[in-house]
């Protein structure tokens, strides 16, 4: 019923438009604009209906590219927009053409969530971004940064799997989803605020609830976004929960901020306890910096931080679950998998990051996994001028769409694409170098390309081969039948995996007593 209700500003905007007989007419049409090819627009809501089944729009995308190319023009409402659906144009749009999509479109929730252009994922292109972003390429995110946080990546891990034990010994099933939401939570949070968000007293697991829930009023459909009369209301109510979820937010990673200044002023006084430093820490050496490019605000360190633990929990734990439910549908992969890690690691200890390069397989079931399900189906950005792309004419403030799920089925790409087959990422040294997830592959962008690829990837794919492979190392999982394959809203599966995991060999005999 509470999605139904979603839909009814649409619908009441359907049946205005279908009465008025007034033609729809745009300022695009006006000047005759050569644009791509696309369906008939509806009056005044264009094609925003095509958005009402938004569990599976990448899917509706992929359908209506067979019939009009793989460059399609759509109004949603009033917003002009192109959906790009082949590696092609998106070779074109996110390289050569890059700087000219170099914006994402702002959305009203999206907006208020992210403090303004305070941070890294809305802020449009230009020096403050520029800055914002090598920060975290070159310290937060940076490789020296990564191995900095190497214990507490390994020490979540082996919490995962003390948990995951206890629950095989009592033969209790586990909902897979959850715990990996755990793990990844615990990471990124203790990475950023040293502590945990799973202990439900801190303020931290408040900090991730509510950059959850925002997340969440940001990913909705807002009519609000779309109808050009509609700018100044808040008619589905999405912009007065995620004030409220901001604002809670915003009181509690004060507090912790306060917290870390107030621990650096003991230290600096020589009371401190000389603990490792965490993001925050980082970002507030950045604003103390006299020499440095460009001085952060409050604003900018509380939005980096939503943009660090919003990035950091849900995708990994998503691409994780997807793993694992691909392997427990192909014993026969899980056992390559198993044998490989046998092989190279043993059965005498568990599998750490260093071992990785020399476990190959397992980098390709994660590559094959980003493949098919992708952790965002779509890549978003916003011409900042007109161009052209492929003969046709793409106005300035056209928001760009690249359906990142249908190229990584595209059969013109890759060799039966619905088929997962880890081996595609193969070749006769170990795993193929160039067939990469880091966007120079165009039909392969899990975490985006050009100046906006996600600046977290390196950490996520640390996450994601590791754990992975100590869940393959360690257990078998024991289901009814095969998993459901149904994809739900976003990159998630439509039901949580749940399984009973059977324990195959323990490397942590400390946490079995």
């Amino acid at each position: 019923m509470a999605d139904f209700q979603n839909y009814i500003p649409y619908i009441l905007i359907g049946l205005l438009s279908a009465i008025m007989v007034r033609p729809f007419f745009t300022k695009y049409r006006r000047t005759k604009l050569r644009l791509p090819p696309g369906p008939v627009a509806l009056p005044i809501i264009g094609h925003l209906h095509l958005l009402l089944p938004v569990s599976n729009l990448h899917v509706v995308y992929q359908k209506l590219s067979w019939r009009y190319g793989p460059l399609m023009h759509f109004f949603f409402g009033s917003v002009p927009c192109v959906v790009v659906s082949s590696p092609e144009m998106a070779k074109e749009l996110l390289q050569n053409q890059d700087v000219v999509f170099s914006n994402r479109p702002k959305k009203v929730v999206a907006e208020l969530v992210a403090y303004g252009d305070a941070d890294l994922t809305y802020a449009p292109y230009g020096a403050k971004w520029r800055f914002m972003k090598k920060l975290c390429m070159t310290e937060l995110l940076g490789m020296q940064t990564i191995h900095h946080f190497a214990p507490i990546r390994r020490e979540e891990r082996n919490r995962l799997l003390q948990r995951l034990l206890k629950k095989a010994k009592a033969g209790e099933a586990v909902d897979v989803k959850a715990e990996l939401l755990r793990l990844t939570g615990d990471i990124v949070s203790r990475m950023s605020m040293s502590r945990r968000c799973s202990d439900n007293e801190d303020e931290a697991a408040g900090v991730k609830k509510s950059i959850l829930e925002m997340a969440s009023m940001a990913m909705k459909l807002n009519v609000t976004d779309f109808i050009w009369f509609c700018k100044k209301l808040d008619i589905q109510g999405f912009l007065k929960k995620a004030k409220a979820a901001r604002d809670r937010y915003d009181s509690m990673i004060e507090r912790i901020i306060s917290e870390h200044e107030e621990a650096r002023r003991k230290k600096e006084a020589g009371d401190g306890n000389g603990e490792v430093k965490d993001l925050i820490d980082m970002l507030l050496d950045t604003t103390e910096d006299e020499k440095a490019e460009m001085r952060l605000t409050r604003e900018n360190i509380k939005a980096l931080m939503l943009n660090m633990i919003g990035g950091g929990t849900s995708s990994p734990a998503h691409a994780m679950e997807w793993t694992l439910t691909e392997l427990i549908n192909r014993p026969n992969l899980m056992e390559k998998a198993r044998h490989e890690i046998d092989s190279v690691v043993g059965k005498d200890r568990l599998v750490e990051e260093s071992d990785i390069t020399n476990l190959p397989y397992v980098e390709a079931i994660v590559r094959e996994t980003l493949r098919l399900h992708p952790p965002g189906h779509f890549i978003v950005r916003e011409s900042i001028e007109d161009c052209k792309v492929g003969g046709y004419d793409i106005p300035a403030k056209t928001q760009l769409i690249v359906n990142v799920w249908a190229i990584g089925r595209d059969p013109n790409s890759w060799e039966n694409p619905l088929e997962f087959q880890p081996e595609r990422f193969l070749n006769e040294g170990g795993i193929n170098r160039r067939l990469n997830v880091r966007g120079q592959q165009f039909h392969l962008l899990p975490f985006g390309s050009g100046r906006r690829l996600c600046p977290g990837t390196t950490l996520a794919l640390q996450v994601l081969h590791t754990t992975t492979a100590a869940l393959i190392q360690c257990f078998d999982w024991k289901v009814n039948g095969n998993v459901d394959m149904k994809e739900g809203f976003g990159s998630t599966r439509a039901t949580p995996l749940v399984c009973v995991p059977v324990v195959r060999l323990n490397p942590l005999p400390i946490y079995t007593s």
